[in-house]
């Protein structure tokens, strides 16, 4: 049996107390992290990390945005469609292209659009994978004779892009934003596939959401690794339904002290 792991954005910034978006429990998700790494070496195969990445004047970042007083919207604010189109938000940059994301994402019924505080900045401490998890990342890598596989996501300022596949709302002029098959082929050449990272209401849940949808393939093979994962604060609820679609379709979920047992 072939096992693969896809841990999905352990970065500093939300995995340490002091990241700029830090999600309860994370410090706690890394540990159990490092330790199934280290425990089970032989018995993993392939590890894929994603990192969530951004520039500053990211759609999703309060800078993009004022009111007719120029005032930026906090951290947490919410900006749907009609704000947009009532201009009690309104797009500092690519404005028509902005203002049809927005639209674009609440007719897909997964999210609105939401403000965060400027996370992951490209080239930040706060990018990094936590160092804990990348201790054991080496160690791995050391005994194995096997490299981890990193892969970006988030740089394309005008898309969200929670899921590791593909951005919110592709941009077919933009290849990043499109459905990444070779992850998914890559994927598929392992029995199992453990899927674990920040945050669960979120980038690990639209991840899930996405292999549902476009790799029926590895619906059986998939495995949620339920303590290796938390919510943002109070936002549990966004990822609710993709959870339960996913054990209406059959995958695994367990804790990690029972995945190799």
């Amino acid at each position: 049996m072939k096992n693969a792991f896809l841990i999905i954005d352990a970065q500093y910034d939300f995995c340490h107390p002091d990241g700029a978006l830090f999600v309860p429990g994370a410090e706690q998700d890394i540990e159990r992290m490092a330790t199934l790494i280290r425990q089970h070496t032989d018995q993993i195969d392939n590890i894929v990390v994603t990192l969530d990445t951004h520039h500053i004047l990211d759609i999703a970042h309060p800078l993009f945005w004022h009111d007719a007083a120029g005032k930026n919207p906090a951290p947490f604010t919410q900006i749907t469609g009609v704000d947009i189109d009532s201009e009690k938000w309104i797009p500092r940059f690519a404005p028509d292209k902005a203002i049809k994301y927005v639209h674009d994402l609440e007719a897909d019924g997964q999210f609105t659009h939401f403000i965060w505080p400027e996370h992951c900045l490209i080239g930040s401490r706060g990018a990094a994978l936590h160092d804990t998890l990348f201790t054991a990342l080496k160690e791995w890598s050391k005994q194995r004779e096997l490299d981890y596989l990193a892969v970006p996501k988030g740089l394309y300022s005008l898309s969200e892009h929670f899921g590791i596949f593909q951005a919110q709302v592709p941009d077919p002029a933009i290849p990043e934003t499109q459905l990444n098959t070779s992850l998914i082929a890559d994927l598929a050449r392992f029995d199992t596939v453990y899927l674990m990272g920040e945050a669960k209401s979120h980038c690990v849940a639209n991840s899930l959401k996405q292999l549902l949808d476009f790799a029926p393939e590895l619906v059986s093979k998939l495995v949620v690794v339920t303590d290796c994962m938390s919510d943002v604060t109070g936002l549990g609820y966004l990822g609710d339904p993709i959870y339960a679609e996913a054990q209406a379709r059959h995958v695994r979920f367990m804790p990690s002290d029972a995945i190799f047992n």
